[in-house]
């Protein structure tokens, strides 16, 4: 039963206790099972439109690649020190390739990564101008893995789930993350007691059934839960179906300029945005998984870990392109000598 009517409760935790808890950061193991993705940037000025079609010529400045999806999630965790433990897919290509050096150069451990000659590894490409997205292209396939990889994923997460201090799935939707494999997971997790969130995309929310924490933004929650959210009352709404319909512990909707709004039993507590600016939102949910699992592997409540995420979250939107937040970044946040 939830006697939660509107959002009376503004999160306020002592500054210090949270530098206490981003130091505890180090050496942490996170078991990070998702879609792994190659995100690239093309950069360039537009002085014309083209004379063969009426759209702008892009003449490029600057190009750029950079990890992205459940990489991206885990160059979160290694840059504040967590030693990541990494399950996924990547294909035989030359994506693959730079992926898997790319995380080699973070010191990540890539035996958890199936490269499947059947499929190609997922690229996004971004043409930007101006600092204003122009057009993205997709590469990808998004069927779902042959039995024999899906197996080999389900060996690997059981061979490093014993080591972890937490769990997250990073679900872009690309077909690694099966409902099988997540309830495989989620049920694990559960008997292990160890924390786990999801990184949810809208499509997929019955697979999150029994998740510790799911971290949809506004416009996932309103599709899983089909409430418009237009104000308080509609959130409040929104995320209480959800967590009773997904019997989860908690529920972090995530609402760009608003903020985030925290969901915790028969609770619901606000966190003010403390993003200065926003340029590029690219990524920021990879961030806000990473450092809260983080936060509470090392120690934190769910409602500490929430707003260590949000500064977070502040950092990385500030930022062009796929970006994370390092530890000096998140204790400037803070406010931090």
């Amino acid at each position: 039963c939830f006697s939660c009517r509107s959002i009376t409760v503004m999160i306020s935790i002592k500054k210090s206790k949270l530098c206490q808890i981003l130091k505890r950061f180090s050496n942490r193991r996170l078991l990070v099972v998702g879609d792994l993705i190659l995100d690239q940037f093309i950069w360039g000025r537009v002085n014309r439109i083209s004379p063969e079609a009426p759209v702008p010529v892009i003449e490029v400045t600057k190009e750029a690649s950079h990890l992205g999806g459940a990489a991206n999630v885990v160059n979160n965790l290694a840059l504040l020190g967590a030693k990541p433990l990494l399950v996924g897919i990547t294909g035989k290509d030359d994506a693959g390739k730079y992926l898997l050096k790319e995380l080699q150069q973070l010191n990540v451990d890539v035996e958890g990564i199936v490269q499947d000659p059947d499929r190609m590894t997922t690229v996004k490409t971004r043409i930007l101008a101006q600092n204003q997205q122009i057009c993205r292209t997709d590469r990808e396939n998004r069927f779902p893995p042959k039995e024999r990889v899906v197996k080999k994923l389900i060996e690997l997460c059981d061979a490093y789930i014993d080591k972890a201090d937490g769990i997250i799935l990073s679900d872009y939707s690309k077909g690694v993350l099966s409902k099988n494999l997540m309830q495989e997971i989620i049920k694990k997790s559960r008997k292990k007691k160890q924390f786990l969130a999801v990184d949810p995309k809208m499509n997929n929310f019955s697979a999150y059934h029994g998740a510790y924490m799911v971290t949809p933004n506004t416009k996932e929650a309103e599709y899983a839960s089909g409430i418009p959210i237009t104000n308080e009352s509609s959130l409040v709404a929104a995320g209480q179906k959800l967590l009773r319909s997904q019997a989860l512990d908690y529920l972090l909707i995530t609402r760009g300029k608003q903020g985030m709004t925290l969901f915790e039993g028969q609770n619901c507590s606000h966190i003010p945005t403390v993003a200065r600016e926003v340029f590029d939102v690219t990524g920021a949910g990879d961030t806000v998984v990473a450092v809260l699992t983080l936060a509470v592997a090392s120690g934190a409540s769910v409602s500490e870990a929430a707003v260590l995420a949000n500064h977070a979250a502040g950092v990385v939107v500030g930022k062009l392109g796929t970006a994370v937040a390092s530890t000096e970044e998140i204790l400037s946040s803070l406010g931090a000598d």
